[in-house]
């Protein structure tokens, strides 16, 4: 499709994460002062002395787990990306099969799906260079995101991409149990390409990639993917 176009954005912290992370420190830091405060003056110096080391060092913990989470590694995928399909989420391979798409294709797919855990970078990477066709949000449940029913019974947002082969690729961004907050940032109509950012997902969920039947799948399950750098699949 062309000369590949890069938009990354050279951060090393998602754009989502801005606000929790600033407002997270104020609420943290009003909270070591407050305890700083009441310590002297119920207990003494002596006692806020010991406690507050502590309380300081478990705020710190708090903080830097919410940082972990909000992490946006800079990447980019080295070689021709004709025909490939890249892992659009880092996570683990929980489903390679054969599954009916009876939501649009109306027909069987394959179906490879990855698994994120809160410890995983939550960005979404397009797996295809393509264009947009169209982005469809549905409200529903919240399962936990590895189980079967998740794909088509949780809360999603659908981003249908036509590739350069001029096959239609599904992707489906899935909230889960813990994960109550999707963002896609895919628009209809728009070109896309694999480096890009699709979205976001807070907290653990799960993505699903349907592609045609005459796709190869590259990954196994249980393997572990790296978004933008594993290749999960190769259309032919």
């Amino acid at each position: 499709m062309g000369e590949r176009i890069k938009k990354l954005k050279k951060i090393r912290i998602h754009r989502e994460g801005t606000s929790e992370l600033c407002y997270s420190a104020v609420i943290l830091l009003i909270i070591n002062l407050a305890l700083w405060y009441l310590l002297g003056l119920l207990f003494g110096t002596f006692t806020r002395h010991i406690v507050m080391p502590f309380v300081l060092g478990l705020s710190a913990f708090i903080w830097l787990c919410i940082l972990n989470f909000y992490r946006c590694p800079i990447r980019y995928f080295n070689g021709d990306t004709e025909g490939l399909v890249v892992a659009p989420a880092d996570g683990k391979i929980v489903v390679v099969e054969e599954a009916e798409e009876n939501e649009y294709f109306h027909d069987k797919r394959l179906m490879i799906s990855i698994f994120m855990s809160p410890l995983n970078v939550h960005a979404n990477w397009f797996p295809v260079d393509g264009k947009v066709k169209f982005v469809h949000h549905q409200n529903g449940n919240y399962h936990k995101a590895w189980l079967p029913k998740a794909s088509e019974e949780n809360e999603h947002a659908d981003v249908m991409i036509t590739a350069s082969n001029g096959e239609d690729i599904l992707v489906r961004q899935i909230a889960g149990a813990m994960a109550r907050r999707i963002v896609t940032y895919a628009k209809e109509g728009e070109e896309c390409y694999i480096d890009e950012h699709m979205g976001f997902i807070k907290l653990g969920s799960r993505v699903d990639v349907y592609l045609p039947l005459t796709a190869r799948a590259c990954v196994t399950m249980g393997q572990p993917t790296t978004g933008d750098q594993t290749v999960i699949a190769k259309l032919t």
